[in-house]
This record gives structure tokens, sequence and C-alpha cells, in this order.
């Protein structure tokens, strides 16, 4: 089984909008751009992952309602979240870092529960 274009994106829109969220709470005010930027690339890693790896060997529930992409999407949100804070140093180190897991959890749950 495959996801439409349409499901994909709106699966990355969601975690954008969790990340977002999360960052709001965890993130210093003074770097606004930063934690929209950081939501941005949250979905964008989701969008990424799951527009290239729609394939249905990877979509296929692996354990009950957990398929390979489901673990790969958060991952990739992940890495992508670790290459930002290298590229642009954060204010607060520890605040970006528990910003940065539970934006990853955020992403797992998203592409559990939609995909």
């Amino acid at each position: 089984m495959t996801f439409t274009t349409l499901h994909i994106v709106l699966t990355a829109a969601l975690t954008s909008v969790v990340a977002l969220i999360v960052g709001i709470w965890r993130l210093p005010r003074e770097r606004w751009l930063d934690t929209i930027a950081a939501a941005v690339l949250a979905g964008a890693a989701v969008a990424l992952w799951r527009l290239s790896a729609n394939m249905p060997q990877l979509n296929d529930d692996g354990l009950p309602s957990f398929s390979a992409n489901d673990w790969a999407a958060p991952a990739m949100t992940y890495l992508f979240l670790s290459g930002y804070a290298d590229a642009r140093p954060p204010l607060d180190d520890r605040r970006y870092r528990q910003f940065r897991i539970l934006a990853t959890l955020g992403a797992l749950a998203v592409n559990v529960i939609t995909i």
C-alpha cells in the first residue's frame, strides 16, 4: 500500500504544527525565527522521507501499527533538527535538546496515527 502525496503533505504539515507548539513551549522567545525554521524542518524531514520511501514494503506494519516508515520519518526529523543546531547553535542547548526529542516523539505519534 502507498499513500497519496496529499496525505503525506498533510502528515508533514501536522508534524510541523506539533513541532511549532513544542518549540513555542521549550525554545527561547528571542529566537522565534529559529522556532519557525525548526518546525518547518521537522515537517520537511517527514515529507521528504515519506515521499521518497512511499513503497508497500516500507509502509507495511512489521510490528502491530508500526511500519519501517513510521520509525524512519521521526529519525529523519531528529537528523534534520540536529543538523540545524550544528549550523545555527541554539541559545539554550539543554532546551533545544528537549525540543528536538519532543519534536521527534511528536513526529512518531503523527506518523503512527495519521498514516
